[in-house]
């Protein structure tokens, strides 16, 4: 696979999938592939998401606790 893409590349990629595929326009096999790369990028946004709440999570329990481990 090429490089990672950025959150908001994936989440643009997958709206792109998802209007071509509600159109119904193209054949099975594209459609399939289509899908395919759809469930991918969901899975790699999902991941990423875990990251963001981990950091998050990290961050705020540094403010809370006034520690900085920096």
């Amino acid at each position: 696979m090429a490089e990672k893409q950025t959150f908001q590349q994936s989440m643009d990629r997958l709206e792109e999938i998802v209007t071509k595929l509600e159109k119904n326009e193209i054949v099975l096999e594209d459609a399939i592939a289509l899908f395919e790369e759809g469930l991918q990028l969901v899975n790699s946004c999902d991941e990423q998401l875990k990251q963001f709440e981990t950091k998050v999570t990290t961050l705020m329990d540094i403010y809370e606790t006034g520690e900085d481990d920096e």
